[in-house]
């Protein structure tokens, strides 16, 4: 009977917990680790040819999936990732990072002759006090007797908080006898305060019942918990009109009447900042409100009632220990006893799912593009099962303005606003939900992750990747000085990028490639593209430099 190491522990208790797939880039300190996970049963190895893309790849996955892993080279490795696992800290993504360092052995020789081992800063504690900044739980296994309790109490700390962990061991350690995890981990119990819940509880109510214009804001911290189903019961007993954050786009079906648009701060559907601007109470449950809404806040903080997985508070007055889970369950028992509840009159008309930009057809721009995708995707219900992916770019902000979209259908770090993210997800998202990644990138973010198309490839994963293409970082632009989008103006030169042949490019990583310069090109391509599996495609969408998205005028203050 083989021996039962530290890693089989680890993998045992990811398994249980559901996880079928741990993303890799290869490293020697790690080598035990990886034997073991080639030869455990449940579990695949997924290769990635990046630590970035790696960590962006469990990211995907975990944001589908509830939990994802990565298991990198320690030093060269973990620190390449950090980016990625901080926008998973942000997003509350639970991502478990895998790595290993030099042995105990070799620990004493770097003390007693002064060597610095490779990769290595000669700090040994270098790896935890970065990766401590961007998870809720670091452990470094040295003693095997220690192993499983620091393993167990990391994953569980992960399931509580939705955010990454670290595990670290010597080299030696990984491949360390051990004795069989018991029982099962579920997320540590954290009762709420029952005083400071009905108190809450009661004061929503009250606010919710005397407003002429209530609205519930929806964000990501619902997906997260799984809350999804709550909400909607909650939505259909209070019977008022909805809206989400950007991050939590799709977190129910935006077909159903009562949704308003999605709230990107300025960058919003005019008609969806009228309705926020014009309501006199925000119900915001699992929002993480980011700079995007700070002139919501300066408007309407006093109307806010917002409970988070930090907070809890109505208005500026605050509620002590009261969980998100606990909030909806009991504000949902409320409202069904209270016979305000649903108000009427308060649903409006499915919102058109169209852009309505009114953009030239010959034309292609951010606005006609999308015209284009969103039409085609209803005609042919590619969100049924499909997935679109944005990163921070201009992309982002003129899709939020999509409507009628299916619950779970929609992708972004709109909080964290990684450039590269949206590619660089797409390996993980395809490979945790079976659906097709259509991903939608600006070429300066495509550009710090090109390679992920390998790993696309590699996996036979047929993900479409489009690519905004205009040789400018337009976004950064926009803020920086959007006088440079006039016809006499200069964009800055920190701003311009190289062209690329992305025909080529998408050859020489295994995927195909075309090139489209107008809105028919866009719409001959569109069906081709349905019949294409098991292998990436490479979109170059070729813009204006200067297309100015509406969007992004409103949100760099442009009139």
């Amino acid at each position: 009977m083989s021996t039962f190491t530290v890693a089989d522990y680890l993998l045992t208790r990811l398994k249980e917990l559901g996880l079928d797939k741990v993303f890799q880039v290869p490293g020697d300190y790690c080598s035990r680790f990886m034997s073991a996970l080639d030869a455990f049963d449940g579990i695949d190895a997924v290769g990635e040819v990046y630590e970035m893309g790696a960590a962006y790849s469990a990211d995907g996955y975990a944001r589908v999936h509830g939990l994802g892993a990565v298991s990198l080279q320690y030093g060269v490795g973990t620190f390449s990732a950090v980016n990625a696992i901080a926008g998973a800290y942000v997003e509350r993504n639970p991502v478990v990072v895998i790595s290993a360092s030099p042995s105990t052995s070799d620990r004493l020789k770097a003390n007693a002759q002064n060597v610095l081992f490779h990769h290595s800063t000669g700090n040994f504690e270098a790896d935890r006090n970065v990766l401590e900044q961007v998870t809720v739980a670091c452990e470094i296994l040295a003693d095997p007797h220690r192993a499983p309790w620091q393993i167990d109490n990391a994953l569980i700390a992960a399931l509580t908080h939705r955010q990454p962990i670290y595990l670290e061991a010597y080299q030696d350690i990984w491949g360390a006898e051990v004795s069989r995890p018991h029982g099962q981990l579920t997320p540590a119990p954290r009762p709420s305060n029952p005083q400071a819940l009905q108190s809450l509880v009661e004061a929503t109510v009250q606010r919710l019942a005397t407003a002429r214009q209530p609205l519930v804001l929806l964000g990501v911290e619902i997906i997260r918990y799984g809350l999804q189903d709550a909400v909607q019961r909650l939505i259909d007993s209070c019977g008022l009109p909805f809206s989400t954050t950007l991050d939590a786009k799709t977190v129910l079906d935006e077909s159903q009447a009562p949704f308003i648009g999605t709230y990107a701060g300025p960058a919003s559907r005019p008609e969806t900042s009228a309705r926020v601007d014009a309501c006199d109470c925000i119900l915001a449950i699992g929002v993480i409100f980011t700079d995007d809404y700070l002139d919501l806040l300066k408007a309407r903080y006093g109307e806010i009632v917002q409970v988070n997985c930090e907070l809890a508070r109505a208005g500026a007055d605050y509620y002590p220990n009261v969980r998100l889970p606990d909030y909806v369950e009991a504000l949902l028992k409320a409202l069904k006893v209270d016979t305000q509840f649903p108000r009427p009159g308060t649903a409006l008309a499915a919102s058109r799912p169209l852009l309505g930009s009114g953009a030239v057809p010959s034309a292609l721009s951010y606005a006609s593009f999308f015209d284009s995708l969103v039409n085609f995707a209803q005609e042919h219900r590619l969100w049924q099962t499909s997935t679109l992916i944005l990163g921070e770019s201009s992309s982002l902000y003129v899709a939020s303005n999509i409507n009628g979209m299916p619950r779970g259908s929609f992708i972004s770090d709109a909080i964290w606003g990684s450039l590269g993210h949206e590619t660089g997800c797409a390996l993980g998202v395809a490979l945790g939900s079976g659906r097709r990644p259509v991903v939608v990138a600006g070429d300066g973010g495509f550009m710090m992750v090109s390679q992920s198309l390998a790993a696309l490839a590699r996996n036979k994963i047929n993900a479409v990747v489009f690519v905004m293409s205009n040789q400018v970082y337009a976004i950064e632009q926009a803020f920086v000085d959007p006088d440079a989008f006039t016809p006499e103006g200069e964009f800055a030169p920190f701003d311009t990028l190289p062209a690329l042949d992305y025909t080529a490019l998408a050859s020489g990583y295994g995927a195909l490639g075309y090139r489209v310069e107008t809105v028919d090109e866009l719409e001959r391509l569109l069906p081709q593209l349905l019949m294409v599996v098991q292998r990436p495609v490479l979109v170059e969408v070729k813009i204006a430099e200067k297309d100015f998205a509406e969007q992004i005028k409103r949100l760099a203050g442009v009139s």
